[in-house]
């Protein structure tokens, strides 16, 4: 199955025929706020300190991806770790992508953006799959923006867990699993991310 571009998703035929290119630019780090509830910790481990001394010594090589919030601010997307580092660094400006973003493209694009991870905690996973779900749904349940889904077929009628199961390579039974994870407490959830509590038996105590 050929999956929609994600440029595809949030823009019109018009749009993509005569798209907007991006502003990139150097922004200071404190201009840069926090994506609100952002589902993955930025830890300062080892690989954060290995990532610090590659910015010391290489740069940031891949520009974050912000959004303009308010006059003079911006807001992270994608890059709280190299942010993170470049701070732990003693830089104070980063390479950025600015975009114009509506909220629920900012969520879908930040989660898309870090659920890739080699290693990513169940909470995180959890927590990511019901933000992005949450924005799939404000958008009218629709893969293309273009698209009337009230035309379709009604066996073609995707649910929202089910589209964004193929997205992420996850069944929808597995999404609404993970998201069941967002009700138990953080005790109970720090069990699970350490692995003292297994999958399954987590969902059922989420009940």
């Amino acid at each position: 199955m050929v999956l929609p571009k994600l440029d595809d998703l949030f823009t019109s035929q018009e749009q993509r025929d005569n798209p907007v290119v991006d502003e990139v630019k150097e922004i200071e780090l404190y201009k840069i706020g926090e994506f609100p509830d952002h589902p993955f910790r930025v830890i300062d481990d080892d690989k954060m300190e290995e990532m610090v001394k590659s910015v010391k010594e290489h740069g940031v090589l891949l520009p974050v991806i912000v959004r303009k919030r308010g006059e003079g601010n911006y807001q992270m997307i994608s890059g709280h770790r190299r942010k993170r580092a470049c701070e732990l660094a003693g830089i104070d400006k980063i390479k950025c992508i600015v975009k114009e973003l509506t909220d629920d493209e900012a969520t879908i694009l930040m989660v898309d953006s870090n659920i890739q991870r080699e290693e990513i905690l169940p909470s995180e996973k959890a927590f990511a799959y019901k933000m992005k779900l949450e924005a799939m749904k404000h958008q009218g349940k629709r893969v293309d923006l273009e698209e009337d889904i009230t035309s379709r077929p009604l066996g073609d009628k995707l649910k929202s867990a089910e589209r964004m199961g193929e997205e992420v390579g996850e069944s929808a039974r597995t999404i609404q699993r993970y998201i069941r994870l967002t009700y138990l407490i953080p005790e109970l959830l720090e069990q699970v991310d350490n692995k003292r509590i297994a999958f399954r038996p987590a969902v059922e105590l989420s009940y």
